[in-house]
């Protein structure tokens, strides 16, 4: 089971790493996340998002509720969480909903106590969107987990 969890792991990485060298990148802002609570079942966890994307070239911000799925070694507890992308798109053209999608890659994260994590994403609107290779997310709690992650974006109903 382990060997498959690493097969499937470094897969993803490597999918995420080889993007076609003629794919220029441009960074166009931050994405911010706020994420529930996450108890760790052993094979997997799901927290629900709310993020907060801030465009670089003109400060514009827009709003997405998502929810991240883990699938893999997830043991603990953590309190909710703070993640953090730089987004790297093909162009810098970014508007309200530009972000929705589906994102898929690997993660990796460690707290006793405080905690720290590392996301590897891709994906979005015909995959033509990166969140930065190496997030970072802190959370408090206890908590040991390297999985193959799944994230959904979708823009925030108006309030």
């Amino acid at each position: 089971m382990s060997q498959r969890l690493a097969t499937i792991c470094v897969s993803a990485l490597i999918c995420i790493v080889a993007l076609p060298a003629n794919a220029e990148r441009f960074r166009v802002g931050r994405l911010l996340c706020a994420s529930t609570p996450r108890v760790g079942q052993v094979f997997g966890s799901a927290q629900d998002l709310r993020c907060v994307f801030r465009a670089g070239n003109s400060g514009r911000q827009y709003v997405y509720e998502g929810r991240i799925r883990r699938v893999g070694l997830d043991l603990g507890v953590t309190s909710g969480a703070v993640l953090s992308w730089a987004v790297l798109a093909r162009n810098s053209r970014i508007g309200p909903g530009t972000l929705r999608g589906n994102y898929v890659g690997v993660s990796g994260n460690i707290a006793f106590g405080p905690g720290f994590g590392a996301n590897a994403l891709i994906g979005g609107s015909r995959r033509t969107i990166i969140l930065q290779p190496l997030s970072t997310e802190r959370s408090v709690g206890l908590n040991f987990a390297a999985s193959v992650t799944n994230l959904t974006l979708g823009s925030s109903p108006a309030r």
